[in-house]
Order: structure tokens, then sequence, then C-alpha cells
């Protein structure tokens, strides 16, 4: 439950998108990919999903861990899920 309560908050899954192919933007590169989402906002995700060793900076920029990889691996297949997936539509 606590994966899901940390991916749930405002812009964490987006932060992860963001990462997912292996560049690695710096703070204010990241911000611009987010649709200008508030520094401390992004701040405030970065940290917590740093401390939740999925995200971390080089230095050079914001890249996933190998536990965030992992992550983005199985996101990537729930996005192949959602792809496919055809609600039932209201009678």
């Amino acid at each position: 439950m606590a994966i899901l309560d940390l991916l749930g908050r405002r812009w964490a899954m987006r932060v992860l998108w963001e990462l997912r192919d292996d560049s690695s933007p710096t703070f204010r590169e990241l911000q611009q990919r987010c649709d200008g989402v508030s520094s401390s906002v992004l701040a405030d995700r970065l940290r917590e999903l740093g401390q939740a060793d999925l995200v971390e900076n080089t230095g050079e920029g914001y890249v996933l861990t190998e536990q965030g990889k992992t992550l983005r691996e199985s996101l990537l297949q729930l996005d192949a899920w959602a792809a496919r997936w055809q609600p039932r539509a209201e009678e």
C-alpha cells in the first residue's frame, strides 16, 4: 500500500514517466518536462521518490535507480494493458 500511496501523489507518476528514457534531466529541465509543476511540489516528489529508492540525483541530473527501472517495467506492462482495456459500455 505504501508504494500505491506514493505513486498516487500529485506529479509522482509524471516524474517517473519523464525519467523513463534513461536521460538525466536537471531540476529545471524536469520541471519544464512536467509542464511547469511548481518547484516546491517537484522538490517534494523528488525527495519522496528518492527516499523510496526510485530516483536519484547523479549530480548531473535525475535518473531512475535500479529499483526505479524495475518499477518502470511494471508500469509499462500496465500501460500496455490499459491500451487494450475496453470498459463496459453503460446501458
